[in-house]
């Protein structure tokens, strides 16, 4: 485990009976309910369940890009959005959101200059972190002449570039094909390694879940609850070997055995209200 996450680190996040409504016309959907949960400093920390059940909600919500509709929420020991102001947050989601006409070096500096630091300070720490994701002697390039994984360092980097406290990932390698997919599984350990970063990550792989964390967070089906937490014992650092280990397979088959003993369907919605779940975000 990281040595940023030992037991008497203080919370990161901190949920008690967090809920999720969304009006959908006349009817109302509950996405998220009761979510109870704490995450200290320097854990990496999965979200997964099915489709629907409310872990993009539930990550928003940690950002402040959405408001609970009930329960309390603390980040930092602060309202989420105090946390936000104060620059707790790096965000990296599915698609890396980059600026097709500035180059790799300049996206990275892009929050750093919305803040205001100056341009020496602004191309230390950016040149910093091109180093930190490995993508030295492409500084100058720009977003479409990367290859998928190399815009996600990049986004991972611009992430990172006011060493936020907490980084929350949404699905960030699902769009990637399986080789490069389990290559940047390796990049996130190695970068959470090195900055101790605290790391809540959403997704729908299994595996990537348990190699990637210190827990596993199951949800059920919607609406969304924590039916289980799997702590993930994997030695560290973790490396191509870890997959073939016996442990790493029992764990993967206590995560897909927990989600299968929740897997029910969920509450059927009109055209309506589902165009508006994809609307809100809800995964």
């Amino acid at each position: 485990m990281n040595a940023a996450a030992g037991s008497a680190s203080p919370h990161v996040v901190e949920t008690h009976g967090v809920g999720k409504v969304f009006e959908t016309g006349d009817a109302a959907v509950t996405a998220l309910d009761g979510i109870d949960l704490t995450i200290r400093s320097g854990e990496f920390v999965s979200l997964i369940g099915p489709s629907g059940c409310g872990k993009s909600t539930l990550l928003r919500i940690i950002g402040d890009l959405t408001d609970p509709s009930g329960g309390e929420l603390r980040v930092n020991g602060k309202s989420a959005r105090q946390a936000r102001l104060d620059r707790d947050y790096g965000m990296v989601f599915q698609a890396p959101v980059l600026m097709d006409w500035r180059n790799v070096a300049s996206n990275i500096e892009l929050p750093l200059e919305v803040m205001g630091f100056p341009r020496e300070d602004r191309a230390r720490r950016s040149a910093a972190l091109v180093k930190l994701v490995e993508l030295e002697g492409f500084e100058g390039k720009h977003p479409w002449q990367l290859s998928g994984g190399m815009q996600q360092r990049v986004a991972i980097a611009r992430a990172l570039a006011f060493d936020p406290k907490l980084l929350l990932m949404d699905e960030p390698f699902g769009a990637l094909d399986e080789m490069t997919r389990e290559r940047m599984n390796l990049e996130v350990m190695r970068i959470w390694r090195e900055t101790g970063t605290t790391i809540v990550f959403v997704t729908h792989s299994i595996p990537e879940a348990v190699f990637l964390s210190t827990r596993v967070v199951v949800m059920s089906a919607r609406p969304g609850r924590i039916s289980r937490v799997v702590d993930v014992d994997l030695p560290q650092p973790r490396t191509v070997d870890t997959r073939e280990e016996p442990r790493y397979f029992s764990l993967v088959t206590t995560v897909r055995e927990a989600l299968r003993a929740h897997l029910v369907d969920t509450e059927p919605l009109d055209d309506l209200g589902d165009a508006r779940i994809r609307a809100e975000g809800i995964s």
